[in-house]
């Protein structure tokens, strides 16, 4: 009888799992077919990447200067041992372009940014704003959802871009200013082993891709939530818990095709 039960459960989670996978498709695919009316009324992208971008600036600041310190002294105390300090600046360039850049900036987007775009959309679904959108002809997706998820993608590798070179300032600061390594080799070790296309621009392929998926999960949980309290706040966790698992398991995917080679 347990193993009926099992099987009854485990049957409702995977059919539960294919219902809400296949309702976010339609629904990215929506704001998608809805976007070329954003080039006639840029202005509402301009007001979401501001309001997402701008407000996450502080968090994203000061999290990439106290990564870059921590790289800073782990990388030291790691090339110390084989004599290599003056190879910290590209260490630290590396990691935060590869990695930590994209990474770490979209789960404090997820936390930050994707949180207040889910409760945002689930406070206008609890007070019927949607509805009355709807009401007088106004089409929800195009006007709220849309600039909302495009402005969330443009400012996610803008981000990205801040942290990482905030975080390259830190670790300056401390492989630098602190312990002691010459500025020059620092700097020039970086310049060398650093590429624009291998390294840079791969980070800021993911940083979209993270933008694209973390916004569309947020979008979507606020779209659907119950309209209520409770529902708009298991909402917002929600997001939290798919957008930053999804973002770890594409950093796997997307690290195995850009630098297997």
């Amino acid at each position: 009888m347990n193993g009926l039960k099992l099987i009854a459960q485990l049957g409702a989670w995977v059919r539960h799992t294919t219902q809400t996978l296949g309702q976010f498709t339609l629904f990215f695919g929506q704001i998608l077919l809805r976007t070329n009316a954003l080039w006639k009324r840029t202005q509402l992208v301009i007001t979401q990447v501001h309001f997402i971008g701008n407000y996450s600036l502080i968090i994203i600041v000061i999290s990439g200067l106290f990564v870059g310190f921590v790289l800073g002294l782990q990388g030291y105390y790691t090339l110390n041992r084989y004599g290599s300090e003056e190879a910290l600046g590209l260490l630290v360039a590396l990691s935060l372009t590869r990695e930590l850049g994209p990474v770490v900036t979209a789960l404090l987007f997820a936390g930050r940014a994707g949180t207040s775009l889910t409760a945002e959309i689930g406070l206008m679904k609890a007070g019927e704003q949607l509805a009355a959108m709807e009401v007088m002809a106004v089409d929800p997706l195009r006007r709220v959802i849309a600039p909302r998820f495009w402005g969330g993608v443009i400012a996610m590798p803008v981000l990205a871009a801040v942290f990482s070179m905030v975080g390259v300032l830190g670790g300056w600061v401390v492989g630098v200013v602190l312990i002691g390594i010459d500025s020059g080799a620092f700097w020039s070790q970086m310049q060398a082993g650093v590429d624009v296309i291998d390294d840079i621009l791969n980070g800021v392929i993911k940083s979209v891709v993270f933008g694209f998926v973390v916004t569309a999960i947020a979008l979507f949980e606020g779209w659907k939530c119950q309209p209520t309290p409770e529902g708009v706040a298991r909402a917002t966790t929600r997001t939290v818990v798919a957008g930053s698992l999804a973002v770890l398991g594409l950093d796997f995917v997307l690290t195995a095709l850009m630098f297997s080679q």
